[in-house]
């Protein structure tokens, strides 16, 4: 990789959390600033990067609208996109669609809840694969000798008090999971937020997605949310239909 190419994406990464002083990037990248300064002014004339005020840069709007793009190419957003809408006002909760991307899960699309109690989320962020109901689903649906290496290499931070923490924790999730046809969260990531995850299939028979129903406990308790674990797999199974799958999904809990 070229160094300047290098530097860039370094730039962009450290932006993406939050505006940044010409001094602070330059301490990132271990340059001068006036180095940082010929970059971020070539990056800014394309729209990668915008000056916030005399002395602050921030994200620029050609690389949402990249980022736009990119999420629009993946087919199983466009497809799912109106069984979210309905699954969202069937159980008035936060609805996620995510994929797996590399050892963490990417949420690809999401439908508010009506309350206004919510939780915090947004397209595009990442979160763990050991604690969330999405994670868990994605893994679930390898084969098991990827499922052992997935669960051999990533890290295990405990989120709360009710975080797996270790490998042969998870893998009994994980086969928990292709039993039951649907993951939870209770707890794990967030304190007082639960969720339900199921799985999406493509053509080939392949879980390319999941979807979960996010609650507050505040406002539904962990049984009330399994409550909603069938409208939750019929969502599933319509989008995964929709992309070709054969298989009955819909009211199937057995096999992820």
């Amino acid at each position: 990789m070229s160094q300047s190419l290098e530097r860039g994406l370094t730039v962009l990464t450290a932006l993406a959390d939050g505006p940044q002083t010409l001094d602070r990037l330059a301490e990132r990248l271990g340059v001068h600033k006036s180095t940082v300064l010929r970059l971020v002014r070539t990056m800014e004339s394309a729209g990668f990067v915008r000056r916030d005020g005399v002395h602050h840069y921030r994200l620029g709007s050609t690389l949402f609208e990249l980022a736009h793009l990119a999420l629009e190419d993946l087919d199983v957003r466009a497809v799912a996109r109106p069984h979210l809408v309905e699954l969202g006002g069937i159980s008035g909760h936060t609805v996620h669609l995510a994929t797996l991307d590399g050892d963490q899960v990417v949420y690809i699309d999401k439908v508010d809840s009506r309350h206004a109690v919510r939780m915090y989320s947004r397209i595009g962020k990442r979160a763990p694969l050991h604690c969330t109901a999405v994670g868990k689903v994605l893994v679930a649906g390898r084969p098991a000798a990827q499922r052992r290496e997935i669960a051999g290499r990533i890290g295990y931070p405990a989120m709360t008090a009710n975080t797996i923490t270790s490998v042969q924790r998870y893998l009994a999730e994980l086969d928990r999971v292709r039993e039951q046809g649907y993951a939870v969260d209770r707890n794990e990531h967030e304190d007082f937020i639960h969720c339900i995850g199921a799985p999406v299939r493509d053509d080939r028979d392949e879980v390319v997605a999941a979807v979960s129903l996010s609650v507050p406990d505040m406002l539904l308790d962990f049984d009330g949310l399994l409550g909603l674990v069938d409208d939750l797999l019929r969502t599933a199974g319509r989008i995964s239909a929709e992309l070709g799958c054969r298989r009955e999904t819909a009211t199937n809990r057995k096999e992820v």
